[in-house]
């Protein structure tokens, strides 16, 4: 298990660096920082902001692309370890112990950079405030590191969250992780042979409806499935639903699940949470089903409800856990 300890703060060079992070869905980097390359889908990403931690995911999805960067020094030594001043003149101080040279302006100089944004929505676990600054150094596997991406002990960090002060359980992480490698497993091992027919198939007995949110257009909905593709390899009849994407992942996550007794939606609390969400739960399906397909809808209940018992979850409350 790979984690990551980045920073995410009112840093200059970030923000110069073009940035335009939401610490709940993505994170953006370039590779002039240490470990750029290292950082892989399905790594966990543990975001502070300097002083405390943020949150954390799974990550998902990481797009590269190509930009410049501009890049400034101290003037004298030519090392990057320099600060802006807001109050005293020169404004710019070098921190290099060899240094310390006062400068009004730095030197600049404008590079070419891979650029990478990774994306983990799905998964995110809001836990502001719940491990301090010092505790995540101590907690990196080189705790005097300055770098902004950092090296977790994955299984310490873990424990401190699941069992210190506000204990709070990470099991929805599992789940993420699972549903990462079997989405990943599927497209390059087997490319969800049929996905195309079976969409179109439930366009043709829906139209172009989210059974979750109502009418959609048909470009915004996909083809999900009542039951674990990646687990049993096949398209059954009956077996699926037109869902807005977002809807989607989280029905596939079991944030979302569809209670079989009643057909109304059940949101977990942490997505609840939410208005957008939130004010779908308890609500009735925008489409009318079969009994073959409550079949599998009493099995994802089942999957995603009935064993939820079993896992600890947090107790402030906002944030479940539902098995995979």
């Amino acid at each position: 298990m790979t984690a990551w300890l980045m920073y995410l703060g009112q840093d200059p060079k970030r923000v110069g660096g073009g940035y335009d992070d939401n610490p709940s869905t993505h994170y953006s980097w370039d590779s002039r920082v240490p470990n750029a390359a290292h950082v892989q889908i399905g790594d966990t990403i543990v975001l502070w902001d300097g002083d405390t931690l943020l949150g954390l995911s799974v990550i998902e999805d990481i797009m590269t692309g190509s930009g410049m960067k501009d890049l400034s020094s101290c003037p004298k030594c030519g090392k990057a370890d320099i600060a802006e001043r807001k109050t005293m003149t020169p404004k710019h101080r070098c921190w290099n112990k060899q240094c310390k040279a006062e400068f009004e302006d730095p030197h600049v100089e404008t590079v070419p950079v891979t650029t990478y944004r990774s994306r983990y929505e799905a998964g995110w676990v809001d836990l502001r405030g719940h491990v301090t600054a010092h505790e995540l150094r101590a907690l990196c596997e080189e705790p005097k590191s300055q770098n902004a991406l950092r090296r977790l002990r994955w299984d310490d960090f873990r424990t401190r969250v699941e069992t210190g002060k506000n204990a709070t359980s990470l099991g929805i992480l599992d789940n993420t992780r699972k549903v990462i490698a079997g989405g990943h497993s599927i497209r390059t091992a087997r490319a969800r042979k049929g996905q195309a027919a079976f969409r179109s198939s439930l366009l043709e007995d829906f139209g172009e409806v989210c059974a979750f949110t109502g009418p959609m257009p048909a470009s915004v909905l996909e083809a999900a499935h009542l039951y674990s593709y990646a687990a049993k390899e096949e398209h059954h009849s009956f077996g699926g639903l037109l869902l807005r994407r977002d809807v989607h992942r989280l029905f596939d996550l079991g944030q979302i699940a569809i209670d079989p007794a009643t057909l109304t939606l059940d949101v977990a609390p942490s997505t609840r949470s939410y208005a957008e969400y939130g004010k779908l739960h308890g609500q009735p399906l925008s489409v009318s089903l079969t009994k073959a397909h409550q079949k599998w809808i009493a099995e994802h209940w089942a999957m995603h409800r009935t064993a939820v018992t079993s896992v600890p979850v947090q107790k402030t409350g906002t944030q479940a856990a539902f098995p995979v």
